[in-house]
């Protein structure tokens, strides 16, 4: 199955907060029905702690979007029930999911975080793409 994958830099006010994320996409055909506009797909993120300071991953806020704009919005504390305390150099990896009603979307938003001296900051996640095979060129 192709994957796509952006390397995304969430930067806070300084290189004491500095989260990098990495994100993969995936189709998942087994768990979409074109005939009934459902079209699932995976991401796999990556969050590394590259600053000087520990920070925790307090919630999430998602903004997905589908190809007719149509949008979801997600809200919620940690990510996969989680909420992960990332040392420098540490990190964290997940998977989850989403469904659309159209082929394409995307997909953007942020993490609230609180680092180790108190400072709350979001890790901004830029848009990304998903798509279902041979629908982009």
């Amino acid at each position: 199955m192709p994957e796509t994958v952006f390397l995304i830099n969430a930067m806070a006010e300084s290189k004491k907060h500095d989260i990098n994320i990495t994100v993969r996409t995936v189709y998942i055909p087994e768990q979409s029905d074109p005939d009934s506009d459902r079209y699932v797909f995976a991401y796999t993120i990556v969050i590394a702690n590259e600053g000087t300071e520990a920070a925790q991953l307090i919630s999430r806020h998602w903004i997905i979007t589908d190809a007719e704009n149509r949008i979801q919005e997600v809200r919620g504390l940690g990510v996969v029930g989680e909420q992960p305390f990332l040392r420098p150099g540490e990190t964290f990896e997940y998977t989850s999911g989403t469904s659309l009603a159209t082929p394409v979307g995307t997909m953007r938003g942020s993490y609230q975080m609180v680092s180790e001296d108190g400072l709350k900051f979001d890790a901004e996640i830029p848009e990304f793409t998903l798509t279902m095979p041979r629908v982009l060129h």
